[in-house]
């Protein structure tokens, strides 16, 4: 037996939490663990927005029974196709039947690309709407946002947005499904590398959903992921638009590589720099020990970027190559960009990283400093300046 949280008139959480899961697609690690959200609106037709991942369909197929004890469900309506959150299809066809699955004409031939799933299907279009009784649902196609089939579901009704991955972030939910029912502490900085590295490439496509979502009135979302945002709802889009536009705060990001230490005596030095210039937010990640999620998300964070590596088979140290091709896909725009590497008999860093910083087209601060074997007082002063000229700069 269940007692599922009552989001508004009618409608239930009735999602799961994941604290098994060590990687997210995995990739990005959860210390928080995750939570696979889904809502069901009970009305004179009962509606399931989206499941849940395919390893908890038996608890959620408990949850919804307890529920609607022997009511049947009517729609499922899909805003997201991810296996996530539509992984549990298949298992609750076997539960109800006569579900009619809801999504647009992406949506529904992924259902029968993944599920082999074709029948009792309502395709719907951009703007549509559909009755429950009471409560009235319109859809709204938002593609790459961040796969090409996502929507989202408006109850204009209890004006609630049911977003899909949009608006959600890790970490699983402790009891309390509300924001305001629990801490929200470590969920806004999973919020920032949950977007960093989920959704990050589409900044334009996300804008374009938010611009879609300014003439309805919303005051709860519903995401896929994370707690249902009331109190903080405007935060939480604030959030999605500052980076979905690229816009970085006040700080800057040191990553560096060092294999003996030399870069990391560097890294030390431009991080003196900066504080010496009064910028207060400085982050410092060794690719040696950052998970490179963590590292992204502070870099979609901060307006300055800060890359030091040393020469490795005469090319960047591979972690930090890894690093800046991921970068490279997210296509990240807007940043003021510094580097400086170390070698020990040929040196090659800085060209690569200048490379990079222009093929990125960002502000790329000149006099890059490469130092050959150990850390010497000419190289630690530049290495400052490199600092100061960042700090300058922001």
């Amino acid at each position: 037996m269940y007692l599922n949280t009552q989001i508004a008139n009618d409608i239930y959480y009735v999602g799961v939490n994941d604290r098994i899961k060590h990687k997210f697609e995995n990739m990005f690690p959860l210390p928080y663990g995750v939570s696979y959200n889904s809502y069901l609106i009970v009305d004179e037709k009962v509606a399931l927005i989206d499941t849940v991942e395919v390893s908890f369909g038996d608890i959620f197929i408990e949850k919804i029974q307890s529920q609607l004890k022997d009511r049947s469900i009517d729609y499922l309506i899909i805003n997201h196709m991810e296996p996530d959150h539509s992984g549990s299809i298949t298992q609750l066809r076997k539960y109800y039947p006569n579900v009619t699955l809801v999504g647009n004409k992406k949506t529904l031939e992924m259902v029968n690309g993944y599920y082999g799933l074709d029948d009792n299907t309502l395709e719907i279009k951009d703007g549509d709407t559909l009755s429950l009784g009471r409560h009235k649902l319109t859809f709204y196609l938002t593609p790459m946002v961040h796969w090409p089939e996502t929507m989202m579901t408006y109850d204009k009704t209890e004006k609630v947005l049911f977003s899909g991955d949009a608006f959600g972030c890790f970490g699983t939910l402790d009891g309390g499904v509300l924001d305001t029912e629990i801490n929200l502490d470590k969920y806004w900085d999973e919020m920032y590398r949950y977007y960093a590295n989920i959704v990050g490439k589409y900044g334009s496509p996300v804008q374009k959903a938010l611009q879609k979502l300014t003439p309805l009135d919303f005051q709860t979302i519903c995401s896929t992921h994370g707690p249902v945002w009331t109190k903080y709802a405007s935060k939480t889009i604030d959030i999605y638009d500052q980076l979905s536009r690229y816009e970085g705060k006040e700080g800057v990001v040191i990553v560096y590589g060092s294999m003996y230490g030399n870069t990391e005596k560097m890294a030390e030095a431009v991080a003196q720099g900066l504080v010496q210039k009064g910028i207060k937010n400085v982050v410092m990640h060794n690719v040696a020990k950052s998970d490179p999620s963590f590292i992204l998300s502070d870099i979609f964070k901060y307006k300055g970027l800060i890359i030091g590596s040393p020469t490795y088979t005469n090319e960047l140290h591979p972690e930090i190559d890894a690093l800046i091709k991921k970068i490279e896909t997210r296509q990240i725009k807007d940043r003021v960009f510094g580097y400086f590497g170390s070698f020990s008999w040929a040196g090659v860093v800085t060209k690569r990283l200048a490379e990079f910083g222009e093929k990125m087209n960002w502000e790329v601060l000149e006099d890059a400093p490469e130092e050959k074997m150990g850390l010497k007082k000419e190289k630690y002063l530049a290495c400052v300046q490199i600092g100061k000229k960042m700090a300058e700069r922001l």
